[in-house]
């Protein structure tokens, strides 16, 4: 039975993250593909410009809860959350969350940027260093207006809220910790460019929701 949970979770939490919300609520909701508007990222920060906060919320919603639940699938093969094994495992199944949602097999391997994903997963493994980073990000998007910003702030703070603030004693949260932070940037890596050459787009909120609500 342990052999088998082995080999299927993994499967189950790269097909839970491959459930790509923006792309099937905004074909669901709207009948549009979000792909081919906008950034064409299909990501909640796109589908709040194309589509509006009716669309996003529940694609942000949606795509943390599915990091959230592929790293609680862990809980299954029976670790005590002291053994380095059950860290091992968290993270494993929280990428394998993640790779589905960038890389969705049922969206034809195109899907988003990984990053209300990876709120989910580390939201599951460490609740206080993820809300700490949380706080990064608002405050630097409520600074900028620019959601890459914030969120390329907020995972370079991961690893000082998880080891050097909180300490964690796992060698594999402290890995994961400088791998999940360079991973989100190099994500942005299109962003990054946009920024240097200043034509990152600002997100504006409230004049986005006056538009949508006249």
């Amino acid at each position: 039975m342990q052999i088998f949970l082995y080999i299927t979770l993994p499967a189950m939490a790269y097909l839970l993250g491959s459930f790509s919300s923006a792309v099937w609520f905004g074909n669901w909701f709207k009948g549009i593909d979000l792909r081919n508007f906008g950034s064409k990222n299909a990501g909640a920060t796109n589908a709040f410009r194309v589509l509006g906060a009716s669309v996003a919320i529940p694609v942000f919603v949606t795509d943390t809860a599915k990091g959230f639940l592929a790293v609680i699938m862990a809980r299954l093969l029976n670790f005590e959350t002291n053994n380095e094994w059950f860290w091992v495992w968290s993270v494993i199944l929280g990428a394998c969350s993640v790779i589905g949602h960038i890389f969705p097999v049922f969206t034809g391997f195109k899907g988003g940027k990984g990053v209300a994903c990876m709120l989910g997963v580390l939201l599951a493994l460490q609740p206080v260093a993820a809300v700490c980073c949380l706080g990064i990000f608002l405050f630097v998007f409520l600074i900028f207006r620019i959601v890459s910003v914030g969120s390329i702030t907020a995972a370079l703070s991961y690893p000082i809220f998880n080891i050097l603030i909180f300490g964690t004693d796992s060698m594999t949260m402290q890995f994961f910790s400088v791998i999940a932070a360079i991973s989100i940037i190099a994500m942005h890596y299109k962003n990054i460019g946009r920024l240097f050459n200043g034509t990152e787009k600002k997100l504006e909120i409230l004049r986005k929701y006056r538009n949508d609500n006249p």
